[in-house]
C-alpha cells in the first residue's frame, strides 16, 4: 500500500517522479491571476492565529463545512475563531476525493511542518502548533509569497483603483517579488447591473470627466488603462456569463449609454450591443499596449438569494453555467482578428465541457509570430481537482500545442494557496510520464524538461513579457 501523500503523490511512473523531481519542483511560480489583496501584502501584517490565514474569505472550504452540515455560525458567523478551525477540521474526513484534503493537508506541511492528519481529535495539537508559529517571525503574507518562490503576483482591480498599495511596493523594493495590478473592468461592462450608472459616474472622477457618451467612456477606459500599464499592468481580465455578440452602429451604441448613465434600464438587446462595443473597444486597446486579455466564462453567481441578501456576493453560492458561447465568440475574435486588433487571449470556461470547443476555436485564431497567442486557461475554480487539471491537459494537447501552455494560476485569496502550482506540477507531470513509460513519445529528457520548465514557468515568463 502506498502511503498517504509520500514524497511520489500522483507520480505513479518512474518517468513522472525524473520529471517533477528534476524538472518541475523547483520552478518559480508565476502567479498571473489571483485575488491577493496588495494592501494586506504591503502591510504585512503578523496572524493571530490559523483561522485568520485559513478560513477568512475562503469560499472552497466554507462550501464544503456547509456540505457536511456544519452551521453558518461558525462558517461566516460570530464564532470565535477556535470554533471555526475546530468546525473545519471535523469536515476533513468527510473530504475524501475533493482536492481540498490535499491542498489542506500540502499547506500544513509546506508552511509549518505539520505532518499529522487533520482531524477533531488533533484539531486542538494543530492550533496551538500552527499559532505558535505565527507568532514567530517568518510567517506573515510576505513569508508565504517569498518561501514559495514566486516571482510575480498579478493581483485583480478595478480601474477606478489608485493603485496605491502597488506603487509602494514598487518604490520600497525590499519584496523578492514583482506584485503588479491586472486590470478588471466588469462593472463598465455590466450595462444591466442596477448600480452601473452610479459606477460610471465614480469612474469618470478618477480622471476629472463627466461621462455622458460612449466616447466619453473609452476615453476615460484608455486613460485609466494607460495609468495602469505605468504601474506595470499587462494583463486585463473579464468575467463574463457569456460571450455576447450583437453589432450596432455608433449612434445607436451612444443612445444606450446615455439613457443608461442617466439611470435607466436598457433591455437584454441593448445590453449585448453594448457590451460587444465596449469588449472590442477594450481589446483593441489592449492589443495597442501589448497587453493579455483573459475571458472568464461560464460561471452562475449568486444562486442564493437568501444567503446573497445575508453574506454578500463571493461567499460559496456559485455554480457552473452550462450555456454555449462558442459561436459568438468566434464572431468576437473574427471582429478583431480581421483588422489585426485580436490582442493575445487566454479563454476559461468554468464548464469543462467546452475544453474541446474553445481548443478548436484558438486554432482558428493562433499566429502572428507569438507561441501560443491563444490559450485555453488552466482548469478553475470548480476543475481546479485532479480529475479537471488531467482534463484538460489532454483536452489542450489533443487539438492544440500543450508545450506551449502557460501553465498554472492560483484564483486565490489566501497566502497558503501556493501549494496548489505543487499539486498541478505533479499532475502535469503524471499525465506526461504516462505518456512517455506507454510509448507515445521518446524518453528524451531534453526535450521533456523544456516542456514541463517551459510549463511550470518560463512559458508564462515570454507571454506575459513582464520583466521579473
Amino acid at each position: 500500500m502506498t502511503q498517504f501523500m509520500d514524497d511520489n503523490f500522483l507520480l505513479d511512473t518512474p518517468s513522472a517522479q525524473k520529471l517533477y523531481f528534476d524538472y518541475a519542483k523547483d520552478m518559480p511560480i508565476f502567479d498571473y491571476h489571483c485575488h491577493l489583496p496588495p494592501k494586506e501584502i504591503w502591510e504585512n501584517k503578523p496572524y493571530e492565529n490559523i483561522t485568520q490565514v485559513w478560513l477568512y474569505g475562503d469560499h472552497y472550504k466554507w462550501r464544503m463545512m456547509r456540505a457536511v452540515g456544519i452551521d453558518e455560525e461558525c462558517v461566516t458567523g460570530g464564532a470565535s475563531d477556535w470554533e471555526k478551525f475546530y468546525a473545519y477540521a471535523c469536515t476533513m474526513p468527510s473530504l475524501i476525493g475533493n482536492p481540498l484534503y490535499h491542498w489542506t493537508h500540502l499547506e500544513l506541511r509546506r508552511f509549518f511542518g505539520v505532518d499529522d492528519i487533520l482531524n477533531e481529535q488533533n484539531a486542538e495539537k494543530i492550533w496551538n502548533t500552527v499559532n505558535a508559529k505565527l507568532k514567530s517571525d517568518g510567517f506573515c503574507p510576505r513569508n508565504f509569497i517569498e518561501k514559495s518562490n514566486v516571482k510575480v503576483v498579478c493581483t485583480t482591480d478595478d480601474p477606478s483603483d489608485d493603485l496605491h498599495y502597488h506603487k509602494m511596493l514598487a518604490d520600497e523594493g525590499k519584496l523578492k517579488c514583482r506584485v503588479l495590478p491586472t486590470f478588471r473592468p466588469d462593472k463598465a461592462v455590466e450595462i444591466g447591473k442596477k448600480d452601473f450608472s452610479e459606477y460610471i459616474s465614480a469612474l469618470g472622477k478618477t480622471e476629472c470627466t463627466k461621462i455622458d457618451t460612449f466616447a466619453d467612456l473609452c476615453g476615460v477606459l484608455r486613460k485609466r488603462m494607460e495609468y495602469f500599464h505605468d504601474a506595470g499592468c499587462r494583463i486585463a481580465d473579464h468575467a463574463l456569463t457569456v460571450v455576447p455578440y450583437m453589432e450596432a452602429e455608433i449612434e445607436e451604441i451612444e443612445d444606450i449609454v446615455k439613457r443608461a448613465v442617466s439611470g435607466e434600464r436598457v433591455d437584454a438587446a441593448a445590453e449585448a450591443k453594448y457590451k460587444t462595443a465596449v469588449l472590442q473597444f477594450c481589446a483593441r486597446e489592449y492589443s495597442k499596449l501589448g497587453w493579455t486579455m483573459q475571458l472568464h466564462l461560464n460561471a452562475i453567481r449568486n444562486n442564493n438569494t437568501k444567503m446573497f441578501r445575508r453574506l454578500g456576493p463571493d461567499t460559496g453560492y456559485d455554480s457552473i453555467l452550462d450555456l454555449s458561447s462558442v459561436e459568438n465568440l468566434s464572431k468576437f475574435l473574427d471582429s478583431l482578428e480581421q483588422y489585426s486588433e485580436l490582442p493575445k487571449i487566454i479563454l476559461y470556461s468554468l464548464n469543462q465541457n467546452d475544453n474541446a470547443a474553445l481548443a478548436a476555436m484558438m486554432g482558428c485564431f493562433q499566429g502572428g509570430g507569438i507561441e501560443g497567442k491563444m490559450q485555453l486557461g488552466s482548469a478553475w475554480w470548480f476543475n481546479d481537482h485532479r480529475d479537471g487539471m488531467e482534463k484538460q491537459i489532454h483536452d489542450l494537447a489533443s487539438v492544440g500545442a500543450l508545450a506551449k501552455f502557460v501553465g498554472m494560476l492560483t484564483d486565490s485569496r489566501s497566502f497558503l494557496s501556493y501549494p496548489r502550482h505543487e499539486y498541478f506540477r505533479r499532475i502535469l507531470c503524471r499525465v506526461i510520464g504516462q505518456w512517455v513509460d506507454g510509448g507515445e513519445y521518446p524518453e528524451d529528457y531534453d526535450a521533456l524538461g523544456k516542456i514541463v520548465r517551459g510549463i511550470c514557468f518560463e512559458n508564462a515568463v515570454r507571454y506575459f513579457d513582464i520583466t521579473l
